[in-house]
This record gives C-alpha cells, sequence and structure tokens, in this order.
C-alpha cells in the first residue's frame, strides 16, 4: 500500500484529514474510546463501588474486583494477540476482524446492561449475583474490545506513507478522544445513581460510530494462491521464531520491553482512576465527571500536538518527555490531599495518555520492517496486554492485603506505578533508532 502513496505528491493536513479512508477509520477510534471511557474508566468503576463498597474497607474490596476483572481480559488478550498479528501478515484481513470483535464487544456491554438491571438474589458472600453476570460480560467485552485494536493499529499503515503516519496517529488518537467526550453525553440520562444505566446507551453508540469503518474501509486481501498453507496453531510458533530473531530486531524488542513497564501504569490508572478519585481523593461522581472532561481535551490537544513533536524530534525522543510527564502526574495523584492535585495530575495524565498513544505506535512503524509489521503490532500489543495483567494484579492485590488500612492502601498500590514508568523510561533510553532492521 505504501508503494501507491510514494508517488503522489504529498498531502496537506487538511486532504490528509479529510481523506474518507482515514476519517472513517479514525471514527473508530471515536466509537471504541466512547466504550472505553464509559464502561471500562467511569461506570463499571461507579457500578462496582455502588454495589460493593459501602465503608471504606469494602472500597479496597470493590478496587481488587475492579482491578482482576480488567487482568483477566488482558490475560486472554496476551494469550491470542500473537496469533492476531500472524492472521494479518498471513491473510490481510484487517477490518473483517474489526467487524466481527466490535460486534461481539458491543453485544456483552449491552448484556452488562441487561444483567444489572434484573434481580437474581444474593450469593452466599453477600454479593448481588446479578454482579457476576456484569463481571463476566465485561471481562468477554473488553476482551473483543482490545483485540480489535490490534488490527486497527494494524490497518494505519494502509492509510498513508511513513512520514504521514505521526499525523495520521495523532488525527485517530485525537478524534477518538471527542468520542470520550460525547460518550460522557450519557451521564447526562444516568445522574449521580444506578450508573449500571450507563451500559445498555454506550453499547449503542459503540456500534453507530463503528458503522463507518464497517461500511467504507476496505481489506487488501493476500491472494489464496500466496498464503502460508499451514496450520492454525502455527502462527504461535512463528512468534517463538521472532523471539529467537531477537538480535536481529534488538531495537523493538527493546522498546516492547519498555512498553511493557510504562503500559502498566497507563493501564491500571485508566482502570482505577475513577475510584480512586471519589474513594481516596473525595471527589463526587459529577466532580470526577467535569475532572475527566478536562483530562480528555487535554488528551486530545496532547495527541495533536505530539503529532507534530514527533514528526519534529522523532518518535524515540517523544516517548521519553511522555513518559517524564507521566512520572510527574504520577507522583501528584499519589500525594494529592486535597482536589487540586489531582486536578493537576488528571490533566498530566491525560496529555501523556493520548501522546503516549501517538508516539508508541509510530516507534512501532519506524522500528518495523514492513513485511512484519502486522506481526509485531501483535508482539506490541503483547507486550502491552502482559503489564495490563501485572499492573492490575499487583494494584489489586495491595488494595486487598492493606484493606484494613483504607485509603492509604490504594495510595501505595498507585505509587507502584511510579516504579514501574521510571523502569520503563530507564529501558526506553537504551533503544537504538539508527539500526536498519
Amino acid at each position: 500500500m505504501e508503494k501507491q502513496f510514494s508517488n503522489k505528491k504529498a498531502r496537506s493536513s487538511i486532504a490528509l484529514y479529510l481523506s474518507l479512508p482515514i476519517l472513517s477509520w479514525a471514527f473508530y477510534d471515536f466509537a471504541n474510546t466512547i466504550f472505553s471511557s464509559n464502561i471500562n474508566t467511569i461506570f463499571f468503576p461507579f457500578y462496582m463501588d455502588e454495589t460493593l463498597g459501602t465503608d471504606e474497607v469494602k472500597q479496597q474490596v470493590a478496587s481488587t474486583f475492579i482491578s482482576y476483572a480488567n487482568a483477566i481480559a488482558s490475560f486472554f488478550l496476551v494469550i491470542f494477540s500473537p496469533l492476531f498479528g500472524v492472521w494479518i501478515d498471513r491473510t490481510g484481513f484487517k477490518k473483517k476482524f474489526i467487524v466481527w470483535f466490535a460486534l461481539i464487544s458491543i453485544l456483552f456491554t449491552f448484556l452488562m446492561g441487561v444483567f444489572s438491571s434484573i434481580d437474581f438474589g444474593i450469593s452466599d458472600a453477600g454479593i448481588p449475583i446479578s454482579l457476576f453476570y456484569v463481571v463476566i460480560s465485561f471481562v468477554i467485552a473488553k476482551f473483543f474490545f482490545n483485540s480489535s485494536l490490534v488490527f486497527y493499529d494494524a490497518m494505519m499503515p494502509d492509510l498513508g506513507t511513513k512520514e504521514e503516519m505521526p499525523l495520521i496517529s495523532g488525527f485517530g488518537v485525537a478524534i477518538g478522544y471527542l468520542g470520550t467526550l460525547f460518550g460522557l453525553l450519557v451521564y447526562l440520562y444516568v445522574g449521580n445513581s444506578d450508573f449500571h444505566k450507563a451500559f445498555i446507551p454506550t453499547a449503542v453508540l459503540y456500534l453507530l460510530f463503528s458503522l463507518p469503518i464497517f461500511l467504507i474501509n476496505k481489506d487488501q486481501p493476500i491472494p489464496k494462491s500466496e498464503r502460508s498453507r499451514t496450520a492454525f496453531l502455527d502462527g504461535y510458533r512463528e512468534i517463538i521464531a521472532t523471539f529467537k530473531d531477537m538480535k536481529q530486531y534488538k531495537a523493538i524488542f527493546t522498546f516492547m520491553i519498555a512498553y511493557f513497564f510504562i503500559n502498566d501504569a497507563i493501564a491500571t490508572t485508566i482502570a482505577m482512576m475513577a475510584v480512586y478519585a471519589t474513594a481516596i481523593v473525595g471527589f463526587t461522581s459529577s466532580e470526577f465527571i467535569l475532572l475527566y472532561l478536562v483530562s480528555t481535551i487535554s488528551t486530545i490537544i496532547g495527541s495533536i500536538a505530539f503529532g507534530y513533536i514527533t514528526k519534529k524530534i522523532g518518535a524515540k525522543s517523544a516517548v521519553t518527555c511522555v513518559s517524564l510527564l507521566m512520572i510527574v502526574a504520577l507522583i501528584f495523584a499519589v500525594f494529592a490531599l486535597n482536589p487540586l492535585m489531582f486536578w493537576i495530575a488528571g490533566s498530566m495524565f491525560g496529555i501523556s495518555l493520548g501522546s503516549m498513544w501517538v508516539t508508541s505506535r509510530t516507534l512501532i512503524i519506524e522500528l518495523s520492517p514492513k513485511e512484519k509489521q502486522g506481526q509485531f503490532f501483535g508482539l506490541f500489543a503483547f507486550s502491552g496486554k502482559v503489564s495490563s495483567i501485572i499492573g492490575p494484579v499487583i494494584y489489586g492485590t495491595v488494595t486487598l492485603l492493606l484493606r484494613d488500612y483504607g485509603t492509604v492502601a490504594s495510595r501505595i498500590a498507585l505509587s507502584t506505578l511510579i516504579v514501574m514508568t521510571i523502569i520503563g523510561l530507564l529501558i526506553h533510553l537504551r533503544v537504538r533508532t539508527n539500526v536498519t532492521n
């Protein structure tokens, strides 16, 4: 695909952004970010805290439930994401899998709303049985949501030249976080209680804004005569073989190790920030929604700005800048003794969140040989999602073991993310971008 663009005159930013394939591709970010923000970050944690967190100790138990649910979804993605990358490289299908995986995620998001509205009684542990069905539906919905993103990211090189990738990546992230703002309109319907009412409207919005990529973008499948005739599970052997070639692709493997630690902080913060802000810092649900709104605006600005910054200083330097910003944001959050400090932390984390997506995806493209980009995007997801298991498990285990200490447990749990980010930054600084793969 890149050859098709290489013979054309360089496009202006406006022409790039108004290209129909790029616009429809970006709108899938709009759609799935509604799920990510409404379900993963806001209303599922609020629902869990509303259902379980009746005192300080039970609030820590609710945090543990949320953490472990996220870790389980990430565990399944770790198992399958390397195979997804091989599917891409061998078949060329990307949109096809996005459609199926998104529809399954949408279905189970809808079922979260159905199950949470039905009274199935109370379990022996005193927990509503409906909560278990909601958690199971959440795990399935999040797994397929994250799975679709492997194919979504791998579609990016088909949209423009290598020089255009930072702008395309930044545009996609910015449009995605506009989806966050739009998704927050659901709060006007839900209000300050009965947070399960947000699940079904979110599923509907997820479907509606996924339609452009479903209907407009086209796959470029590899002809069947050119596909490898190998068994289904041989994809894992190919992944193992790629790991054996670490010396040949040392730069990209070094970055993936670094991203493992950095994404540990990202994934865990996204999952826990709502409960942390309300239970630890003292935000009301409406105050957190406002904070999240401001944080999202910061994310949009940061993602667009870092598209240009990445193009100017290079993806590696841009990742370094974003990592430093994350460390400062997490320090403010851990020691936030009043809402103002958490406002600062939320705004800074918002900038770093969108920017990390822009810079990391661009760096993967810079470091990957063209014929292995799908496979390396699969490994990229693998690195990120392994950390998406470890981070929430550590956070949830700390809050569970220290639950009797109340809010101190969550502050200690959050402080582990600072350590992870620093480790990731130190490893990232060892990435050599001047090596030709």
